[in-house]
């Protein structure tokens, strides 16, 4: 089988995705797909979603904090934004999203907009409402563990 010439190929959009969530939080690709799926369709409709058909292809989460690459049809990037906008949470654990840039290519994407972490995060001991109180600390960020859960702050809010 032949492939289509280059005019009449289905034309694609890459959506940099930043990912932050609770420092224990463990994600993974499919759970994310999934996830970005059910909130697609729950948006859009399911021919709405069909036609933005978004595919995560590339995705990382550690410590906390992640990227993915969202592949989206040209035409749809908006209804992409809003689909990605209503993931919340990830297999359980409670995300936030935030679009970082949308580019032609999935090299371009990750090159202009992909930034690896550069500050390690540390655990320490704090002091938030007059208790001390295990945490991580990613600056400005600081997530304390309270009861089974965390607290987000930042250095202001400890001592």
């Amino acid at each position: 089988m032949k492939h289509l010439p280059k005019h009449l190929r289905q034309r694609w959009r890459y959506l940099a995705v930043a990912v932050e969530g609770w420092p224990d939080a463990e994600l993974s690709r499919g759970a994310f797909q999934r996830d970005l799926w059910y909130a697609a369709q729950n948006l859009l409709g399911d021919t709405g979603s069909a036609d933005a058909d978004l595919t995560v292809y590339g995705f990382e989460f550690d410590g906390g904090r992640g990227h993915a690459v969202v592949r989206v049809r040209r035409g749809e990037v908006e209804r992409g934004r809003a689909a990605l906008a209503c993931v919340t949470d990830v297999d359980g654990h409670p995300v936030g999203v935030r679009v970082t840039g949308v580019s032609g290519t999935v090299r371009a994407c990750e090159e202009r907009y992909i930034q690896r972490p550069q500050v390690h995060q540390t655990t320490r001991q704090v002091a938030l409402d007059g208790v001390d109180r295990r945490a991580v600390v990613r600056p400005p960020r600081v997530d304390a563990r309270v009861g089974d859960g965390h607290v987000g702050a930042t250095d202001l809010d400890c001592e």
